[in-house]
């Protein structure tokens, strides 16, 4: 438990240091600030294998107000936090080599990433909260890295207001479920919330889902992340490391809290299932890379809280470990990956599947689906009913792959690469359900059983993700309607969300100066 514990230690030393060097190619400061990012990876690593060889445990001191814990998920999210961040660290010696800022920038970095990792083994409330405060802080600055650019500011002024209601949501639960439970540590506290729920830890509840939603850039206020752009790109790859998921990690965290209200249940599935379609149709109209990633991020952060209000816990931090991996790589290649496909050969013809083709697809889909479903069942135990509603969700988007291969002008190998792709995703997907769980057996609870309520918000879910996903395997044969391109250029502006809301902090701003 020391161990990872330790790991914030070394990134503030060095931050500490980026003080005195703060300008362009700082002596000793870029290596020192690599040597430090490692440092806390190795310190993760061995709370990891603490946790392995004695189980969970727990430091505490001032009377139990200051608490870090080691259990599965704070392992999880630690190691996970030290390796993006010494990754992003490593790029950013070459990317912001010779910057008028370097220097700040990485204390910057080493700061908030230190930050981060206090968060995710926050043993406490008190812990908790401030490490949030301190993270929303930190990022802030590296917002506001090119200061003088009107883009940044205003990225920054709207995730202030954001995340600083997140805060404040987080710090007024902490208040009510120490009211309810008489005690500041996270561990009693989740142990009494199982047994429990006073009024106060329900209200509590309803706070930490409008903080989680806020904290993950959820619609309708998820227009700083789209554009972060304006600070340097390992920031945006450092958002994946227990920042822009934070909210994720937050419910969580308090899961047996969460749990207990079907009313914050319910508010993750439908805010989060939205946010998820809505982001994703939107991405699909972006032209910029980095844009597009970041609004798939949004969807991505929707998609995770859909399957916290599921009660998918392992599913949801299996999740946020796998999407931030893949995210922060993304970022970080963009650049890369824009020259690659400007040099390849253009393709031909796009093989466009028609309603035949969909409807074989998915029946395919469900077939294949409901086999697998089978021999997992056998095998391991039946799945609750949100988990394979999500397996069906997740089958949808194999429904598509396999259209393209049905396709009339699709050839054979495109239809066997669909095809073996399609097989492995719906392995793939009970596999890493069952291994989630057994490695987060004990530290997360199992999914309720479903009442009226929930099977409702359960084929809602079904029934959305389906029909979307019907219409973007159709949407080849009615793109070029004027209706069509009508729609494209509203959700290219994501339906002005984010232009309203620069609207109303102008207004506010003009308020306040008059």
């Amino acid at each position: 438990m020391i161990l990872a514990a330790l790991a914030p230690l070394p990134l503030l030393l060095v931050a500490l240091l980026a003080l005195r060097h703060p300008g362009a190619r700082p002596p000793v400061l870029p290596r020192a600030a690599e040597g430090a990012a490692l440092a806390a990876l190795a310190l993760a690593v061995g709370g990891m294998l603490s946790l392995i060889l004695g189980g969970p445990a727990e430091i505490a001191g001032g009377g139990g107000a200051v608490a870090l814990r080691l259990d599965a998920v704070s392992a999880a999210m630690a190691l996970l936090v030290a390796f993006i961040g010494w990754v992003v660290v490593r790029y950013s010696r070459r990317y912001l080599d010779g910057e008028a800022r370097e220097g700040a920038f990485h204390g910057l970095m080493l700061a908030t990433l230190a930050a981060v990792l206090i968060l995710v083994q926050a043993g406490s409330l008190p812990v908790l909260a401030a490490a949030f405060v301190a993270v929303g802080l930190g990022l802030r600055q590296l917002l506001l890295f090119y200061p003088d650019r009107p883009a940044a500011q205003r990225a920054a002024a709207k995730f202030t207001l954001v995340w600083g209601a997140g805060d404040a949501a987080v710090i007024a639960a902490a208040v009510l479920l120490w009211q309810a439970y008489g005690t500041l540590s996270i561990g009693d506290i989740l142990a009494a919330a199982a047994l429990s729920a006073p009024p106060a830890a329900l209200v509590a509840a309803g706070l930490l889902v409008a903080a989680a939603l806020f904290k993950t850039a959820a619609f309708p206020l998820h227009g700083w992340l789209t554009e972060v752009m304006e600070a340097p790109t390992p920031v945006s790859a450092l958002l994946h490391a227990g920042i822009v998921n934070a909210g994720g990690f937050l419910v969580i965290r308090l899961a047996e809290v969460v749990q207990a209200s079907p009313g914050a249940m319910a508010a993750l599935v439908m805010m989060g299932g939205f946010t998820a379609l809505f982001g994703a149709l939107v991405m699909l109209t972006q032209s910029a890379v980095k844009t597009a990633l970041a609004w798939s991020t949004v969807a991505q952060m929707g998609f995770m809280a859909l399957q916290c209000g599921l009660g998918l816990w392992p599913l949801a931090l299996l999740h946020i470990v796998a999407h931030s991996l893949y995210k922060a790589h993304a970022f970080l290649s963009s650049g890369g990956a824009v020259q690659a496909v400007a040099a390849i050969r253009r393709p031909g013809p796009v093989a466009v599947p028609g309603i035949g083709a969909v409807a074989r697809a998915f029946l395919i889909a469900v077939v294949l689906y409901a086999a697998v479903a089978g021999g997992f069942a056998a095998a391991f135990g039946t799945k609750s009913a949100q988990a394979l509603a999500l397996g069906a969700i997740l089958i949808f988007g194999v429904a598509y792959l396999v259209a393209q291969g049905l396709a009339d002008a699709a050839p054979a190998a495109l239809t066997r690469r669909t095809a073996a792709a399609s097989a492995v995703a719906a392995i793939a997907y009970f596999g890493f359900h069952a291994l989630a769980q057994a490695l987060t057996a004990g530290a997360l609870p199992a999914a309720p059983e479903p009442g009226a309520l929930e099977w409702a918000l359960i084929v809602l879910s079904v029934v959305s993700f389906g029909l979307v996903a019907v219409a973007q395997a159709l949407f080849p044969h009615w793109a070029h309607h004027p209706a069509a391109a009508g729609l494209r250029v509203h959700l290219a502006n994501g339906l002005y969300l984010n232009a309203a809301l620069d609207r109303a902090l102008g207004a506010f701003r003009t308020a306040r100066s008059a």
